[in-house]
């Protein structure tokens, strides 16, 4: 039987760590990161995947700014992926042109 003038500290451990208190969590970024990996740039890609996969864990267990510094960071290395992605996949077309140019191709 409890005492009724100490405090219940499991309720007091549920209020202050209930993720309901901090709102949503932030953007996780994971579909994007799986999909920037399989197309674009793996290393890039890999990096984006692990900071998502913190953005849920860390927002649940209370730590509402590291799960929005995870989403930031994660969002940050889609988007490196994305361009460099793009970059490579423009330089393998401009040297494409140019081989086939110099073979006599064109």
């Amino acid at each position: 039987m409890e005492n009724q003038n100490q405090p219940n500290y499991r309720q007091q451990y549920s209020q202050q760590f209930n993720p309901q208190n901090f709102g949503p969590p932030p953007k996780t970024w994971l579909a994007e990161s799986i999909i920037v990996t399989l197309l674009c740039c793996q290393i890039f890609g890999i990096i984006a995947i692990v900071y998502s996969s913190q953005v849920e864990s860390k927002h649940r267990v209370g730590d509402f700014q590291g799960a929005q510094a995870a989403s930031t960071n994660a969002r940050n290395w889609v988007i490196a992926a994305a361009v460099t992605g793009f970059v490579l996949v423009l330089i393998f077309l401009f040297t494409g042109v140019l081989a086939a140019i110099a073979d006599g191709g064109f």
